[in-house]
């Protein structure tokens, strides 16, 4: 995630644009506004450098809140995260109101390799079957929950670590391109 953050402001300052940094858990953690240049750059890699991940649900609430109060130009709002369902992610999809439509937020999410892997083995066991089908309903879920973002006006992406960085850049020429912002 770290590395697709600073591909894609890397990118968007090379095209001229602002580019800001907000970090939340459960409160604000790193906030950066937007910006140009090069020493904006060395400003993130700064802020992102002894980040370390936090196993707890962050308040989407107050980090798109605060994104909110704190960008008052039209803005595309990258937001990475781990969007499993629409149960536990009610928030998140709850809070992207607070974006719309002034800002467009993309939600990117990376996908779970092992669920992936379950799917896609032949079950050997009885025990694997439900393995099996308990590991398609959170991709079930996981995948309607992307949809409903798309539904509010945002985009989605669910990608693999390997293709983050590259489909993050791609998204963000694509809406440049049609002129979405």
């Amino acid at each position: 995630a770290i590395h697709a953050s600073l591909a894609l402001m890397s990118a968007a300052m090379r095209g001229g644009d602002n580019c800001g940094l907000v970090v939340f858990g459960r409160k604000i953690r790193k906030f950066l506004p937007p910006k140009k240049g090069v020493d904006h750059i060395d400003g993130v890699l700064e802020a992102l450098h002894d980040l370390e991940p936090e196993l707890i649900e962050p308040s989407y609430a107050r980090g798109l809140q605060f994104i909110a109060s704190n960008t008052k130009k039209r803005s595309f709002i990258v937001i990475l995260t781990d969007l499993v369902d629409k149960e536990s992610s009610r928030e998140l999809l709850t809070s992207l109101k607070l974006l719309r439509p002034r800002h467009l937020p993309l939600v990117v999410t990376i996908g779970d390799r092992d669920l992936n892997q379950t799917v896609s083995e032949k079950p050997a066991e009885i025990k694997d079957v439900f393995t099996q089908s308990a590991a398609e309903e959170i991709i079930h879920q996981r995948e309607s929950a992307l949809r409903l973002v798309e539904s509010m006006g945002g985009l989605a992406l669910d990608v693999t670590t390997n293709s983050l960085a590259p489909r993050l850049l791609e998204t963000y020429l694509r809406v440049k391109e049609r002129g979405l912002l």
